[in-house]
């Protein structure tokens, strides 16, 4: 069965060769081709270039990069079986090979039908050869330039599933430890409230843990702080108490990065009101704005030197996976202020995450 993103057979490693077949890949190999008529036509060679020339050179080149995309596209997956050396080397090999035919055959015709499209005095080997050697080196840069930026941006992907696991594996014991330590309390006093606390308990790592998607959304991201926060407060009683800000209507099915909400909750409750002998109110508004989606959460909590030490992991996981997901526009602010630490999350609404 193959993946329905990629297309990728489920057991076959993703291709390593860059995929010429999307837009934006083959508008950087026509830029290319287009960039080095440009240079040859600026070069101080003394050779003349008027506006046919050029539009003749130009679309030439650009026929040229179009047939030299479509066949590495075409064998993209039987290239990537090899390793990147070797297959790299067949790559710039067949485009060196398609621009020597092409180059050949453009040469001959002009030589046949006198249109002019070569400069005179250019000879069948110095076109062919030159033809073929500007391939290879614009198809090297190419196919390097998007092989590097493939692999940074897998790796950026890799470093956002680490993020994401460590979130979960940070979950686990603490949820296990508290959780059950109240449930255990209340089993004799109140099963009712035991029973529900484990349900709670249960639907919590159901959601956090249990699913196998990488995408979560608003809704599935409020009903996971709905849970954290149901248990937290049978732990801490009346010294937790929780304000929801709703402002309808809200996007509930916009897509966001699992674990970008209750880790913040998480904070607030951890590093803020069970901090404070009174406790104190945490606070959490989720707006929608013109452009973008608006969460803050705001609690009480000690000085900076006091705590919060704890949750800039969180933050800065979640930040860098939102930027991540959705671009420099995503950002996340928090501080502290006169005794209240308050965090913000601006996540733009109407753009796609890009795939994690």
């Amino acid at each position: 069965m193959a993946d329905p993103r990629t297309g990728t057979p489920a057991n076959e490693p993703e291709p390593w060769l860059p995929d010429l077949c999307r837009l934006p890949r083959l508008v950087v190999m026509l830029s290319m081709a287009e960039l080095i008529v440009i240079v040859l036509a600026l070069a101080p060679d003394g050779s003349r270039w008027n506006l046919t020339r050029f539009v003749s050179s130009s679309a030439f080149a650009l026929w040229l990069a179009l047939a030299i995309s479509v066949l590495l596209c075409v064998s993209r997956r039987h290239l990537s079986r090899l390793p990147p050396g070797v297959g790299g080397f067949i790559a710039t090999a067949t485009a060196a090979a398609i621009a020597a035919v092409v180059a050949a055959a453009t040469h001959s015709i002009d030589s046949i039908s006198g249109i002019g499209l070569i400069p005179a005095g250019t000879g069948f080997g110095r076109f062919v050869g030159g033809t073929a050697a500007i391939a290879i080196l614009a198809v090297s840069v190419v196919l390097r330039y998007l092989y590097v930026n493939d692999s940074w941006k897998a790796q950026v992907r890799a470093n956002a599933r680490a993020e994401v696991e460590a979130l979960q594996a940070r979950i686990k014991p603490h949820f296990l430890f508290n959780s059950m330590n109240t449930i255990a309390g209340l089993v004799r006093s109140d099963p009712v409230v035991a029973e529900r606390a484990v349900l709670d308990l249960s639907d919590l790592f159901r959601a956090a843990l249990g699913a196998s998607k990488s995408d979560s959304s608003l809704a599935e991201e409020v009903e996971l702080a709905e849970r954290y926060l149901a248990i937290e407060q049978l732990r801490l009683g009346e010294r937790l108490r929780v304000i929801w800000r709703k402002r309808e209507p809200l996007p509930w099915k916009m897509p966001l990065p699992r674990l970008v909400l209750q880790p913040l909750v998480e904070n607030a409750v951890l590093h803020g009101v069970s901090r404070l002998p009174g406790g104190g109110e945490v606070e959490i508004e989720l707006t929608q704005l013109s452009d973008h989606l608006l969460l803050r959460i705001r609690n009480p909590a000690p000085a900076p030197a006091e705590g919060r030490a704890g949750a800039r992991h969180a933050q800065h996981s979640i930040g860098q996976r939102l930027r991540y997901a959705y671009g420099p526009t995503a950002r996340m602010t928090a501080g502290w202020d006169g005794g209240y630490y308050l965090c913000e999350l601006h996540v733009p609404t109407g753009v796609e995450a890009q795939s994690r």
